[in-house]
């Protein structure tokens, strides 16, 4: 909507009075001679006086806008690792968990049979040693007499002599050798096993790790169980929707998770936010810092019980929403029973009014932020406001003339949007989408001296002055023209005989 238009419309009125108010005057300019305009008697009109005086005026011009509230938005439930997925995970890394206990087990016995096999084998090697120190040690011995009369060998079979336990202890060590050889070579391949078996545990714990972080409060079969209204206010605390059961509770802060709360994660302001809510939430005082701790832990199973959740002490993503405040839903994606999908889920605004106004390009530059405003409301109550945002971005209408409440710019031009913050919200009501009228006051002049504009009387000779009385006399007195206030009625006047306090001539109402 052009801001000239409605100026067009309130000059024009105003030159119809002024001319109507000229037709009294004499067709001559009184101050076309020298000195100070001549006085002239009583008018043949029926008038009164009013006071020349100090006032604070202002321009305003009306334009058209929409009534609705700000901070528009959606709620989409984020894409994350599906419940099975998670399970599969954790599975994964309590399989790992026992292979690496089943190779440590077999590790330590194996360790133990190889002590074993070494000891057996070194107290072998020690017999081998005294058994087979040398062939002469033997013939040292006393000769013992045979039957015959001769004298019996040492060394041989009969007498069971050192050479054939030498033989057989050489025998015993090499057997138990090589059951020792293969001991250690079974525990080297059980030192492999654990450290693969470690390694894959590792492996399934980060695996794991990954999954809980990105872990999602649906997954296939999961379904939309409840939805709310269209125009529902929800607050901090209570359920924006429920995913087979499960609510999606809303909290206040600027954060969007993009990961699950659980045990371990690193610090962030997520945390801070989540530990903020839940200790206004709760009972408990001091739950705060950027931290998951076993305090955070503690209070999200309190939260979880009280709401009907799977009492866990984490929360998956699409658990809860972080939003400023308040929500307002203004339209519904799914429907009761519909499959959950990540995407958006539901329409919200904040709760606080906002008029949108889509204003002449052109005009861009006759408002700016801090301006007050008059709105009209569709029940013809007035209430305040202060434009809170001017567009920067033009935007050429769909369709000539606009739409959307806000008429464009003139003949379907580019517009800009401009948006106002009502000063009582309370004086709104739950009006949305309501065509309004916006005053908006596009210049002002403190403690200007005014008249009410019928006090003007147009000159033959061009110009504008003001019937003055003084002492019972009338005579004119030459002005110039500042700024009309078109709500007062009233125009900003200058002129060297012109003064706070006097008296000057106008039309009798």
């Amino acid at each position: 909507m052009s801001l000239t238009r409605p100026r067009r419309v309130v000059l024009a009125g105003l030159g119809l009075v002024l001319v109507a108010v000229a037709v009294v005057m004499v067709v001559s300019d009184p101050f076309s001679g020298a000195g100070k305009p001549s006085g002239v008697s009583d008018n043949a009109s029926q008038t009164s006086l009013a006071s020349v005086r100090n006032e604070s005026l202002s321009s305003q011009t009306q334009v058209n806008a929409t009534l609705g509230y700000a901070g528009a938005g959606n709620i989409r439930l984020p894409a994350g690792t599906p419940p099975s997925a998670v399970q599969q995970a954790e599975q994964a890394v309590t399989n790992s968990e026992r292979m690496l206990q089943s190779a440590r087990g077999s590790l330590s016995a194996d360790t133990t049979a190889l002590a074993n096999a070494q000891a057996t084998a070194s107290a072998a090697r020690e017999k081998q040693s005294v058994d087979c120190a040398g062939e002469g040690a033997a013939g040292e011995a006393p000769s013992s007499s045979s039957a015959n009369g001769e004298a019996a060998s040492n060394n041989s079979p009969a007498s069971g002599g050192s050479s054939s336990v030498c033989a057989s202890d050489v025998q015993t060590l090499a057997s138990d050798s090589q059951s020792s050889s293969g001991a250690a070579m079974k525990v080297q391949s059980d030192r492999a096993s654990v450290s693969s078996a470690q390694a894959a545990l590792q492996s399934a714990e980060a695996s794991a790790s990954t999954t809980r972080t990105s872990a999602a409060d649906y997954g296939q079969g999961s379904t939309f169980t409840m939805l709310p209204a269209v125009g529902q206010v929800i607050t901090r605390g209570q359920s924006l929707f429920a995913l087979s059961g499960g609510p999606t509770v809303l909290m206040y802060g600027a954060v969007v998770p993009s990961r699950a709360f659980v045990s371990g994660m690193p610090a962030g302001k997520d945390v801070a936010a989540l530990n903020a809510n839940l200790e206004a939430l709760g009972d408990d005082t001091g739950l705060s810092g950027e931290s998951f701790s076993a305090a955070t832990e503690a209070a999200i199973r309190a939260f979880q019980s009280a709401r009907g959740m799977a009492v866990t002490g984490e929360l998956p993503l699409g658990s809860v929403v972080f939003e400023r405040g308040p929500v307002r839903v203004t339209s519904v994606t799914p429907e009761l029973g519909a499959s959950v999908t990540p995407g958006p889920v539901l329409g919200i605004t904040s709760t606080r009014p906002q008029v949108k106004i889509a204003l002449s390009a052109a005009e861009q530059s006759s408002v700016k932020v801090g301006d007050q405003v008059s709105i009209t409301l569709p029940n013809q109550q007035t209430t305040p406001g202060v434009i809170s945002s001017v567009g920067t971005v033009a935007k050429t209408p769909a369709n000539k003339g606009g739409g959307g409440g806000g008429e464009p710019g003139e003949e379907g031009g580019p517009t800009i949007e401009v948006d106002v913050t009502p000063s009582e919200p309370q004086a709104i009501g739950h009006l949305d989408e309501a065509p309004v009228d916006v005053s908006i006051t596009t210049a002002s002049a403190p403690n200007a001296l005014a008249v009410p504009v019928d006090a003007l009387l147009a000159l033959a000779g061009g110009g504008y002055a003001l019937e003055v009385v003084e002492g019972g006399v009338h005579h004119l007195e030459a002005v110039t023209l500042g700024l009309f206030d078109d709500a007062e009625g009233l125009v900003q006047v200058s002129g060297q005989g012109v003064s706070a306090g006097q008296r000057v001539v106008v039309p009798s109402t």
